[in-house]
This record gives C-alpha cells, sequence and structure tokens, in this order.
C-alpha cells in the first residue's frame, strides 16, 4: 500500500513536487498536470517520479456525463477522454469520475439515478470513453457513491459485467457505500466483500472516515480517517493483499494540518498491524 494525499507550496516544477511529497513521506499522488500538459512536461513530471519511486495514483476526471444539459455531458464526456488520455501518458493507476447524475448538482441525488435506463447510459458512455483512448496500462474507473451507480458491490460487478471491456476496474472509497446504519455498522463485512469480489481489480482507494448521527432520521456525515467507525484495521489488512503499489489516497481536508493527522493515524494503523502479524 502506498499512501498518499495533496500536497501543499510550489508544485509547478517537478522538483518541487517531488521535494513537496518526500517531506511528507507519501508514496503516491495525485496527477499535478493540466490537461492541456506538454508531452516534454509529461515526461519531466513521469521520470522525476520514477526517480523519486512516486506511483501517480490517479488523474480526476471530476464531470458530470450523465448530465440532462446536451452541452454539459458533451464537455464531460470530453473531459473524461482527455484526463483518461492524460493517465494513459503519466502511467497512472487509474483515470477516475463518478458515473454522474442526473439531477441539477452534478454528485448529487436524483430519482433517476439509479434507475435500469440510467445504468444503460452508464454502460454506454463508459464505453465510448475506453473506445475513443483504447488505454493500455492505465485504467477508467468510477468512484463508489452512495445514491449513484456503483452504490454497492452488486451494481459495481454489474457494470464490470456489461462495460465489459478489460481497462475498466475498480476505484474504492468504502465510506461512499455505506449508506444506511446497517451499513455502518457492519462496514467490516462490506470492505472484505469489496476486495473479496474485485481483488486485483482495485486500481486505487480513497480514505475518509464516517460518523452516524443520533438525531432523526438518518445523518451519515464524512470525516477524517480516525475520527468515525470505518474499520482501518479491516481496510489495511485487506488492501495488503493486493499489489503493493496500490495507492490509498487522502482527501477532502480543509487544511495540511489535518491530512497530517490523517496520515499519522493510517501509519499507526499499519504499523500495529505490521507488528501483530510478526508477534
Amino acid at each position: 500500500m502506498r499512501l498518499g494525499a495533496p500536497v501543499y507550496g510550489d508544485v509547478s516544477t517537478p522538483e518541487a513536487w517531488i521535494a513537496a511529497l518526500k517531506k511528507q513521506n507519501y508514496r503516491a499522488a495525485y496527477c499535478p498536470l493540466p490537461l492541456d500538459a506538454s508531452d516534454s512536461l509529461i515526461q519531466e513530471y513521469v521520470q522525476a517520479a520514477a526517480e523519486a519511486d512516486i506511483v501517480i495514483a490517479e488523474v480526476g476526471a471530476w464531470s458530470n456525463p450523465l448530465s440532462l444539459d446536451p452541452s454539459t455531458k458533451l464537455k464531460a464526456v470530453e473531459k473524461c477522454i482527455l484526463s483518461l488520455e492524460l493517465a494513459e501518458k503519466v502511467g497512472a493507476r487509474c483515470c477516475v469520475n463518478i458515473s454522474g447524475s442526473r439531477g441539477a448538482i452534478w454528485d448529487g441525488p436524483d430519482a433517476h439515478n439509479l434507475t435500469p435506463e440510467t445504468f444503460d447510459k452508464i454502460v454506454e458512455t463508459t464505453r465510448l470513453i475506453l473506445d475513443r483512448v483504447k488505454p493500455k496500462r492505465t485504467f477508467y474507473t468510477l468512484e463508489t457513491m452512495p445514491w449513484a451507480y456503483p452504490d454497492s458491490v452488486e451494481s459495481y460487478q454489474k457494470l464490470i459485467e456489461a462495460i465489459d471491456r478489460p481497462q475498466f476496474a475498480v476505484h474504492l472509497d468504502p465510506a461512499n457505500l455505506i449508506n444506511s446504519p446497517r451499513l455502518y455498522f457492519e462496514n467490516a463485512n462490506l470492505i472484505r466483500d469489496c476486495f473479496a469480489t474485485f481483488g486485483g481489480k482495485i486500481k486505487s482507494c480513497h480514505a475518509k472516515d464516517i460518523t452516524l448521527d443520533s438525531r432523526m432520521t438518518v445523518h451519515l456525515d464524512e470525516t477524517r480517517p480516525g475520527l468515525g467507525n470505518l474499520d482501518y484495521r479491516v481496510f489495511l489488512r485487506e488492501l495488503a493483499k493486493l499489489d503493493p503499489d496500490t495507492p490509498l489516497m487522502l482527501e477532502h481536508l480543509p487544511d495540511e494540518s489535518e491530512y497530517l493527522a490523517a496520515a499519522a493515524f493510517i501509519r499507526e494503523v499499519e504499523s500495529e498491524l505490521g507488528k501483530a502479524h510478526h508477534s
């Protein structure tokens, strides 16, 4: 497992980017390059990452290919194509997006998100993106979401089968799959099920945590790793069974101090598991 996070400060050169990662002892990184980066600049960053033993975890294609607005949809699909092309050039573990939303909020809930018709549109759009780029060394993935496909192990597996492309793989964010009290309290089994089902198809993971409030009716909130109920012992134990270069990427935290606290927690759990394994 390789831990990574956003880095702060100047990353405008390969040297500065690597220095910022090394300062925090991160071994994986988000792609720091814009979609229109020149081939020469891409090569500089790729070489710097290779020399420093940094894995580029993912290129984010964050957009809404399911938008009901034709212009927004077209721009989103084009962004996904360009993002997958960049991921291929830099040798990222994956290009990641959510499937999108049929509602006004690009990543929000909508009554039409979890319907057979939307499932079919996701399959069609994902095939289009992959067939346009034809990646050989990277993968296109969809981040798991609580109110959009893939919203469960079962729906992700159905998407894999329906899309039927070897370069379509899995991006795992277990916290996003927890959308009920039952899954909240049984998340260790959920995590085990994810890894048992997908195994090596998991190309990158996000590290978050989640809390359940006692207010009616149900309030689930994202929080920093270590402050919620996600079973990180199980999560890291399962991750350790995969390719050792599999990234675990921190996200959604407000500042560098929060990222450092989250990283410290994950490293502490990883250290405890290592000690238990050797005892």
